[in-house]
């Protein structure tokens, strides 16, 4: 009897930690290289600017597209799919010789790299069980900070000796190997019984009463807040260390690998803490609010960076930062599913991602602004710095009475 792909699931969940990588690898190598492109192509600092808001606000719109495509494909095309398109948009790059051409494939790699959060998080419900789940979301979502890690130190050499057209032609090109291993692996293995692909499918529901719930304006507020320091850092954290430390492009990669291997270690203790404080008795509303409050307290090491004595102390500083980020982010998820109807969970989890993609895209932009004035990068940190406190204020003042005294429990 052929095995399933529940029988394997172990095994497409490392398919979905390297579609992970691979996904975050092809966003981010623009920023890496920004330097080279931006000599070469002539750009201004509002022209990548505008081209780093293009994405998001292509990725927002794919968000709105992407869970009804992954259901109708289901798990076994749908993730091939997806990493085949993005991977072609990818290399698209290379081919690029004007602002409006590196805007055209801006525009395809955020639409279809918006499918690799559904994609994911559908494979997984479908071949986990719930006792399973947590830990293989946790790997799943601490997998895109190795993306960014493995950007910088591997694809600013290969720029510097090939040319940065060749990095999108490498990254694009690891996608389509994906594709081929994927259907390799999978030919003969059979799809996951009826019930296992089902069970967890929400049932349909109003989306009036979706937008009806303050729950709901709690987490779009907290999500957009907090996601646009994720987004302002993937894209100009490396321009960040090249014009504050003049770092090179071939230098970048040991600052940036430190920043998101704290982000990834922010992630793996952000669910473990929460399930910690469960388990000595006190209610999951009150942990994950308790540890978004403390990640946003320590989120304002980022404050430091400017003023840190070398680009390695600054990588800690912002590091710190994103490693709150991701405890903030993995305790802002769990919360959805404490206090939302479980009808509703899918669709609130959607539009807290639609709005921190469109705040991202509003951050990006403006820096781009911000940098072309002349005006440094002192007020994005700032905006950086203080985004998770608002963040967390804006939680606690719209969650409804009834959960904050679960809080206070």
């Amino acid at each position: 009897m052929a095995p399933t792909l529940r029988d394997r699931r172990w095994i497409i969940l490392g398919f979905l930690v390297a579609a992970a990588i691979i996904n975050y690898a092809d966003r981010q190598v623009i920023a890496v290289l920004k330097p080279d492109i931006q000599r070469e192509m002539g750009w201004t600092d509002g022209d990548y600017g505008t081209l780093a808001s293009i994405f998001q606000f292509a990725a927002a719109t794919g968000l709105v597209f992407a869970g009804w495509l992954v259901d109708r494909l289901g798990i076994r095309s749908a993730n091939p799919v997806g990493v085949a398109a993005w991977s072609l948009a990818a290399m698209g790059h290379a081919l690029a010789r004007t602002l409006l051409q590196f805007s055209l494939v801006r525009v395809a790699l955020g639409a279809t790299e918006a499918i690799g959060t559904p994609m994911a998080m559908k494979t997984v419900s479908a071949l986990f069980d719930a006792d399973e789940r947590s830990n293989a979301i946790g790997l799943s979502n601490a997998s895109t900070n190795i993306g960014a890690i493995v950007t910088p130190l591997l694809l600013a050499p290969v720029a510097a000796l090939t040319g940065w057209r060749a990095a999108f032609l490498l990254v694009g090109g690891a996608g389509l190997v994906w594709v081929l291993a994927w259907g390799l692996a999978v030919r003969n293995w059979a799809p996951p019984s009826a019930s296992a692909a089902t069970a967890d499918a929400p049932p349909k529901t109003a989306y009036r009463a979706v937008l009806a719930s303050r729950t709901t304006w709690a987490i779009i507020g907290a999500k957009a807040l907090s996601d646009q320091v994720w987004w302002l850092l993937l894209f100009w954290a490396p321009d960040l260390f090249h014009r504050v430390f003049h770092l090179t492009t071939a230098q970048l990669g040991v600052p940036l690998a430190i920043v998101y291997a704290c982000a990834a270690a922010g992630s793996l203790f952000g669910g473990a803490a929460s399930a910690r404080l469960v388990s000595r008795g006190m209610t999951p509303v009150r942990a994950r609010l308790t540890l978004i409050t403390g990640a946003a307290v320590v989120a304002l090491a980022i404050l430091g960076s400017l003023g840190a004595s070398g680009p390695l102390v600054a990588a800690g500083l912002i590091g710190v930062t994103l490693a709150a980020h991701q405890t903030f982010s993995v305790n802002l998820f769990s919360l959805i599913g404490d206090v939302t109807p479980e009808d509703r969970v899918g669709s609130v989890t959607s539009l807290g991602a639609l709005f921190g993609n469109l705040a991202g895209m509003g951050i990006v932009a403006l820096a781009g602004f911000i940098l072309q004035a002349k005006l440094g990068y002192a007020p994005l940190v700032g905006i950086a710095g203080l985004s998770y406190l608002a963040g967390a204020g804006w939680l606690w003042l719209m969650l409804p009475p009834g959960v904050r005294a679960r809080a206070a429990a």
